[in-house]
């Protein structure tokens, strides 16, 4: 048990009342913090709390009196004679691993303040990275378990300008310090310029070898919906035979979607008995079928109009080019929303597909490759990819990482400012999350429904919080707490633009211009 002798002059009030198992009151004449630590000794115990409420109250002038004259004569009488009732929620015996005591806090057991010591010793953690400073006592660390991080999977939400960058960019400095493999996808191209400082980015472009992706990812690109039946099986038969005909090598893989064009010409242009797909040949297609042809080839030109920057046939597979100890960032801000659906969840697709395998020790082949190591895979803007009110491919796939992740060493980080739109079950698989200012209270309660551990005290601070304040809680602490996130110290681009110094550099740009084009007018005139 923790010697509290020395600590005599920090006892901060005593318990009174009927006291819980969960929680307790005390009594104080000083004014502790909100979300301070306190410590007390009882039944050979020294049990850990920290403060989730306060009152300040008068014995004397209570809600009865409705004179402000008499309040204000009891005043006079009483002047600072005040009391502060607390509200602790007890975190566990110190010395047992934080478990719950069985037994309720005695009435009039002094409440210490927790010592720092004591304090350093639970936010201390191996296999760790710093994360920030508790917001109670600046000088103790917390430090977040990157296993637990990992396997656990995280979430990082916040309004807009709290925070979640500079957050981001701490957590991947931190992994790797540890040599730790990051995959980052990059919605607003925030980090395909940062300088970490303990490692480099490895910029990813997003293009995709179409012999790698599945017909239901190269579907989407050509915008091809469920319900057109008739289009989609003409464009999964095409899709299939130029595969077939790829792999037996009779044309070039560069040529891939031209072939798929050039399959769909054949069959649109061939008699009935001599169409050149079996399935087809002697079906009469009718007019409408063939009409249905035409839109599916004015789709495949329009994938290949649209898209040709983001497949290439010569390239190789996307999941080669993630490295370890470096922060691999896939740049989508040149994609739009459905090429950002397609690439996110064909890298997820594939990430868990080839840690399965490697893990399963199966062999190689041409179209998969082994992920060698385990990997941490930050989404941000993760209501776009994974929104609560419609399906995405990247939604399933994120889902089933969250699910299946942790047995193959995949981790996700969600990153969203509108945790609202963010789809409550991979939010739920979710079991560490960092918390910065939310203001919005649908916000707050999708992610407290999503949360066992955000109690409703918690909740209360979250739209209180200043930037770069957060809750942070789950598995990877080993209690929850407020923390001072700590300053990322690299380089980054980005942020909010200073707006009046852009105007201001765009008119004396535009002035400087105008004075520049009448010298050069005046002295065209004084040649003559």
């Amino acid at each position: 048990m923790v010697n509290n002798k020395d600590n005599e002059n920090r006892i901060i009030g005593r318990c009174v009342g009927e006291n819980k198992l969960g929680n307790f009151e005390f009594i104080s004449k000083q004014m502790p913090k909100l979300g301070e630590y306190i410590t007390l000794n009882y039944d050979n115990r020294t049990v850990l709390g920290v403060i989730d409420s306060m009152v300040r109250g008068s014995v004397s002038l209570n809600a009865d009196i409705y004179d402000p004259k008499t309040v204000e004569k009891i005043r006079e009488i009483e002047g600072d004679d005040f009391y502060i009732k607390a509200t602790v929620r007890i975190l566990g015996d110190i010395n047992d691993k934080l478990k719950i005591p069985r037994t309720p806090p005695i009435p009039g057991t002094p409440v210490f303040a927790a010592s720092e010591d004591i304090l350093k010793k639970i936010f201390a953690s191996e296999k760790s990275l710093k994360i920030g400073n508790l917001l109670s006592m600046e000088n103790v660390e917390v430090n977040i378990d990157i296993n637990k991080m990992v396997s656990r999977h995280l979430a990082i939400l916040a309004m807009t300008g709290a925070g979640k960058s500079n957050t981001v960019s701490v957590i991947i400095d931190g992994i790797l310090k540890n040599n730790g493999a990051i995959l980052v996808f990059d919605m607003h191209g925030e980090y395909i310029h940062t300088e970490f400082l303990n490692g480099e980015v490895n910029l990813i472009k997003p293009v995709i070898n179409p012999l790698y992706m599945s017909y239901y990812e190269i579907k989407a690109l050509a915008n091809i919906p469920s319900s057109a039946y008739i289009q989609e099986r003409f464009f999964r038969e095409s899709y299939n035979e130029a595969i077939k005909l790829t792999k037996e090598g009779k044309i070039n893989s560069r040529d891939f979607l031209d072939a798929i064009s050039a399959i769909l010409n054949q069959w649109y242009n061939a008699d009935d008995d001599s169409n050149p797909n079996e399935k087809f040949r002697g079906q009469n297609l009718k007019t409408a079928e063939k009409t249905k042809i035409i839109d599916v080839l004015n789709k495949v030109e329009d994938l290949k109009s649209k898209y040709s920057s983001l497949l290439d046939t010569n390239a190789g597979n996307i999941i080669s080019k993630i490295e370890l100890a470096k922060a691999n960032v896939v740049d989508l801000s040149v994609a739009d929303e459905r090429s950002a659906d397609v690439i996110v969840s064909h890298v997820l697709r594939n990430t868990l597909q080839n840690r399965k395998d490697f893990i399963h020790k199966k062999p190689e082949g041409f179209y998969n490759k082994h992920l060698k190591f385990p990997l941490f895979t930050i989404i941000e803007e993760a209501h776009i990819l994974a929104p609560n009110s419609r399906n995405t491919n990247s939604k399933l796939w994120i889902s089933r990482i969250a699910r299946e992740g942790r047995k193959f060493g995949l981790g996700l980080c969600l990153v969203s400012q509108s945790p609202k739109n963010l789809d409550s079950d991979a939010l739920s698989q979710v079991n560490n999350m960092i918390l910065l200012r939310l203001v919005e209270p649908s916000d707050q309660r999708h992610v407290q429904s999503a949360s066992e551990n955000l109690s409703e005290d918690f909740l209360s601070q979250l739209p209180s919080l200043n930037v770069g304040e957060a809750i942070v809680l789950g598995m990877m602490v080993k209690i929850p707490t407020l923390v001072q996130i700590d300053e990322f110290k690299g380089r980054t681009v980005g942020g909010d633009l200073d707006i009046l110094n852009e105007w201001n550099k765009h008119y004396d740009d535009e002035k400087k211009e105008i004075i520049r084009q009448k010298k050069e007018y005046d002295d065209f005139l004084g040649d003559f």
